[in-house]
């Protein structure tokens, strides 16, 4: 593999060195650092506002459905096909029935496409900080999202100064999201968007990555896109009451190119409806029978977010590619320790 120096940035197609050099890269330490501020400081907003943190399950007989074109992994337990988390989604919903707003930190494992591997944004295992609350709006979330990663950052430019400077990250550039709010736009206005700076973008399919980078080298400050069309997404995503077909989701994308940082939005919940965008999304309603036992007794409505702790990292520090934002990086397709 490649072999990076003391603190020579890495293009992003480029793979990580072996596991010694990676380790005692000064990135690498800069970068970890910063990560561990950004729990501390993510614990403390959430914790301020009355969460409750909870251990995030490894395995389950199913797991998040809408992992866009990843593969789920499959173990053996005790003779019963499990899976291991893709994301704790159905289990934030579940432990509403315990509390009003939840947060895990959780590790999760995605095979991404092998052509993922040099995107500079994309690991087979990544941890995310995934959010739930009873009885929200997607607003809700919205606010709270910008709220969050607002704290973070400001926690990081106070306690991870030397870093910073370390890995030559202006804080000027957070300047823009400190003093204004995130610009919320639609998908058909993202859409619109992405074709007036000459990129094909489908009406119906999420923003691709090309178009993300376009409309974010545009941007000061983190934007957030709403409204996906409903065949773009998995079925806990909910549909609108009011404009079938709309989905109440959301993508929270950082600017000068970094890409998505969170996803969320406002969760179907009542068994009926969970049934039906089962079966236009092609799910199997029988896999989900320990969720739908306690969609058939009652949900709560609610709303959340998974916000990727590697690629938060990664934009904060000005990082070039998410595996310089993790110990033991696994990118996909590429065996690794």
């Amino acid at each position: 593999m490649t072999q990076m120096s003391a603190m020579t940035a890495a293009p992003a197609g480029e793979l990580p060195p072996g596991t010694r050099e990676h380790l005692r890269s000064p990135i690498t330490q800069a970068a970890l650092r910063i990560q561990n501020n950004i729990t501390i400081a993510t614990r403390d907003y959430l914790g301020g506002l009355g969460f409750q943190e909870l251990t995030p399950p490894l395995i389950g007989p199913v797991t998040d459905p809408g992992c866009r074109g990843a593969k789920q992994v499959d173990v053996d337990y005790y003779g019963h096909k499990y899976k291991l988390m893709t994301s704790v989604i159905l289990y934030k919903q579940a432990s509403l029935l315990a509390f009003d707003k939840v947060f895990y930190i959780a590790p999760n494992v995605r095979l991404e496409p092998l052509e993922t591997a040099t995107t500079g944004r994309h690991l087979a295992e990544f941890t995310q900080i995934d959010v739930e609350v009873a009885e929200a709006s997607r607003e809700d979330v919205l606010d709270l999202v910008q709220g969050l990663l607002r704290h973070v950052v400001r926690h990081v430019l106070h306690e991870s100064t030397v870093d910073l400077m370390a890995l030559r990250r202006n804080p000027e550039v957070f300047e823009p999201m400190l003093r204004q709010d995130f610009e919320r736009m639609t998908h058909t206005q993202a859409v619109a968007r992405v074709r007036g700076l000459a990129q094909d973008q489908s009406t119906d399919a999420e923003i691709n990555w090309a178009g993300e980078k376009l409309i974010s080298e545009h941007t000061d400050r983190p934007f957030f896109i709403v409204d996906y069309p409903k065949g773009s997404r998995g079925f806990t995503d909910g549909e609108s009451y009011t404009e079938p077909g709309v989905l109440r989701n959301f993508d929270l994308i950082a600017p000068d190119g970094f890409g998505e940082l969170c996803s969320g939005g406002e969760r179907t919940f009542e068994y009926r409806r969970l049934i039906e965008r089962m079966r236009e999304t092609g799910e199997n309603p029988a896999k989900y029978a320990w969720y739908l036992d306690l969609a058939r007794e009652g949900l709560r409505p609610s709303a959340g977010f998974g916000l990727g702790l590697e690629r938060v990292t990664r934009y904060l520090a000005g990082l070039d590619a998410v595996w310089q934002a993790s110990a033991y990086p696994k990118l996909p397709g590429i065996a690794s320790p």
